[in-house]
């Protein structure tokens, strides 16, 4: 969790363990407790890479996905959901999602900003997050030896990928609300 990239199935036991805690019915875990636990469990014994963090929520399913961002948004910390908004969609990408629904969530996420200011903040944090994370990996591949650059090489073509459909579903529901 904290070296590499996980895949999905290495994830899918956590995350249904998670769902159950959360589900409605049950009621012995709060939407904060599951909280928590996620918070926890990616800094536990070493911090995850957000990478895993965001599978992580995408496997958990769009309430407790949901749930965790806006625990974020209202807690002020527009840097760190930006960060996931971005890892969501390059997650989206490597494990071909579709890629509408990382924009349908930060779309959700918005509507928990209290003010027009607070959420363009948000939303030029998550411009910044892209462009400080491809100039990162990008520093990456021009600096490693063969092997790294071959895994950044693939890692700079997933993100720069991630970036134009998360920006093309972006396009699409800008011109849909606009012929409405």
């Amino acid at each position: 969790m904290i070296e590499g990239p996980t895949d999905e199935t290495s994830l899918k036991g956590l995350a249904d363990a998670i769902k159950l805690l959360y589900d409605t019915e049950a009621r012995e875990w709060t939407a904060d407790d599951v909280i928590s636990l996620v918070d926890e469990l990616s800094v536990v014994p070493r911090e995850w890479l957000m990478e895993n963090n965001a599978r992580l929520l995408i496997l958990s399913g769009n309430n407790i996905c949901f749930t965790f961002m806006a625990s974020k948004a209202v807690n002020g910390r527009a840097m760190e959901l930006a960060r996931l908004v971005v890892f969501l969609a390059l997650v989206c990408e490597k494990d071909l999602y579709c890629m509408d629904w990382a924009v349908k969530m930060m779309q959700k996420v918005c509507k928990v900003f209290g003010t027009p200011g607070e959420r363009n903040y948000f939303l030029q944090c998550v411009e910044n997050a892209f462009a400080h994370l491809i100039m990162d990996t990008l520093q990456a591949v021009l600096s490693g030896g063969r092997e790294e650059e071959d895994s950044s090489f693939l890692n700079l073509f997933h993100l720069i990928n991630a970036q134009a459909n998360f920006h093309k579903e972006i396009l699409y529901l800008a011109m849909r609300s606009n012929s409405v």
